[in-house]
């Protein structure tokens, strides 16, 4: 059986400058990314029941650096900056961008993306500018769709269905699944909790579960 993560007892690892300055590339990892007012770091704060774990702020932008938070050994979950909304140079922003690529293709630890959006407004430029990337290097997406107290169940619904038809639509759906989340009610946190711990379990304890299973008729 998988080894049940305790996201609970998330600790604080570092904080890293530049993708060039992250730690050794051993074990595995899972980055969350979104734009800046998508809710990332109360989302992180939800699922380890912890409000001060993640860096929260009224003004969407401020953090700039790339947080490690470990939950096991050899496991951890990435907080990246938040794009698209703080008030930098043009030139940081691009910088930014290209090291966000480099960090997304070229790191090998790297496992799956949780790529957070506005319930209210989903698949921006960003968005879908992460999704191709990750795309490009066959990196699994988890799209969490945010404040979903926001909408009624109807209306929430609906939008997860467009995002999950574009997805097939863009011959992707193997690749990127998606959900609704709210930090605020909880919603979604037992479904978010399943997708990391799948994707932070090692290869070999997978194998061993599935050499232990009975074959099927």
């Amino acid at each position: 059986m998988t080894t049940e993560i305790n996201f609970r007892g998330a600790t604080f690892e570092q904080s890293a400058p530049s993708i060039h300055q992250c730690p050794p590339e051993n074990g595995l990892e899972v980055a969350f990314a979104g734009r800046s007012n998508a809710g990332k770091s109360s989302a992180i704060n939800t699922l380890t029941d912890n409000s001060k774990l993640a860096r929260t702020s009224k003004t969407p932008g401020r953090t700039q650096l790339i947080n490690f938070f470990s939950v096991g050994e050899g496991q951890r979950l990435v907080d990246l900056p938040g794009y698209g909304y703080a008030k930098v140079a043009r030139a940081m922003k691009e910088e930014w961008q290209r090291n966000l690529s480099e960090y997304l293709q070229e790191r090998d630890c790297l496992q799956g993306l949780v790529l957070l959006m506005d319930i209210r407004h989903p698949m921006q430029e960003f968005d879908s500018m992460m999704i191709n990337w990750a795309v490009e290097v066959e990196m699994p997406v988890h799209i969490l769709l945010t404040k979903a107290d926001k909408l009624k169940r109807g209306p929430a619904n609906s939008t997860l269905l467009a995002v999950r038809k574009q997805m097939q639509a863009a011959g992707v759906s193997d690749l990127v699944t998606a959900q609704c989340f709210s930090s605020l009610k909880r919603t979604g946190v037992d479904d978010l909790k399943r997708k990391l711990t799948e994707w932070l379990t090692p290869v070999q304890e997978v194998a061993q579960e599935s050499e232990g299973s009975e074959p099927r008729t």
